[in-house]
């Protein structure tokens, strides 16, 4: 065979698309027979438990706006709002017609189904909770979390490819993948989870922590949710144009997924929050014992 037909033919081979049967993965992680346990489970679990972690490195930090105590409590609060405030936004938003078919539905979580953004309103409420008990800045609070927030991203997107859900678009990309179930077809789609694990998980959380380490960002109330809600929104925008919009939504009236109708205040807000931070700069009195920084 010439050299010119073996590149022609190693070519067409790379073109194949991959099959998602032939990487052997399973939504369940662990089946301990009467227990099932899910990498979408363990997604939120160990992001939670990794963001706990980071944030415990960033109050060490000078000009914390916490106490590792704070932190603590934050945990429980931020869970309960992360999965009451993803499952209620996915329910209104994305499947308002369960409640009217099987209203038990609602509570069956581990058939998947959570909005980020309602998960992220979530969060906010439990950042003004702990923020308000304990007299805290609610804003400089929620900049911290922000730069934590990567690790719950990138971890579910990974099991939302594990589950073999929330594909992309058909495309013939050398390196797309042809998932399984009668809604995606024998089609090649864009693997749109991993996109998504990339830059909304990895990208965003690399660049909030640059802000983080690399300036005085901390500094500037407001700042680092900023580059938060604009970084995702921008991400979870463009990624929505190769994703596979929702089969019981589609393409919404004014020509957007619902998932880019969410994200677009998001951006709108983040732009404002990072314009107008420097003029909330205060001095930032001590949490635990440490000197005011000005």
């Amino acid at each position: 065979m010439s050299l010119i037909a073996l590149a022609a033919a190693t070519a067409a081979v790379a073109a194949e698309p991959i099959r998602y049967t032939d990487l052997h993965l399973s939504p369940i992680a662990f089946d301990l027979g009467i227990l099932q346990i899910r990498w979408y489970s363990l997604g939120y679990i160990a992001g939670i438990l990794l963001g706990w972690w980071w944030l415990t490195k960033l109050i060490d930090q000078p000009g914390s706006p916490m106490a590792r105590r704070h932190a603590d409590d934050f945990v429980f609060y931020a869970t309960l709002g992360i999965i009451l405030g993803g499952r209620i936004a996915y329910v209104i938003f994305y499947d308002p017609w369960m409640l009217r078919d099987d209203p038990f539905q609602a509570f069956r979580l581990w058939d998947g189904g959570m909005s980020f953004h309602g998960g992220a309103f979530g969060t906010v409420v439990a950042v003004w909770w702990l923020a308000w008990r304990n007299k805290l800045s609610s804003l400089r609070l929620i900049d911290y979390v922000a730069c934590c927030a990567g690790f719950g991203l990138f971890l579910v997107r990974l099991a939302n490819f594990a589950n073999g859900e929330l594909w992309g678009r058909i495309t013939d990309v050398p390196w797309a993948v042809i998932f399984p179930g009668a809604d995606a077809g024998p089609y090649p789609r864009h693997p749109s989870q991993l996109y998504e694990a990339a830059l909304e998980g990895l990208v965003l959380w690399s660049v909030l922590n640059w802000f983080f380490w690399r300036t005085r960002a901390r500094y500037w109330p407001g700042f680092l949710l900023g580059v938060f809600l604009t970084g995702y929104g921008i991400a979870r925008f463009a990624v929505e144009f190769v994703r596979e919009p929702d089969v019981q939504l589609g393409i919404l009236p004014w020509g957007l997924s619902m998932g880019q109708t969410l994200s677009a205040p998001m951006i709108v807000a983040g732009v404002y929050f990072m314009a107008t931070a420097k003029g909330r700069r205060v001095r930032v009195e001590p949490i635990a014992d440490r000197d005011s920084v000005a």
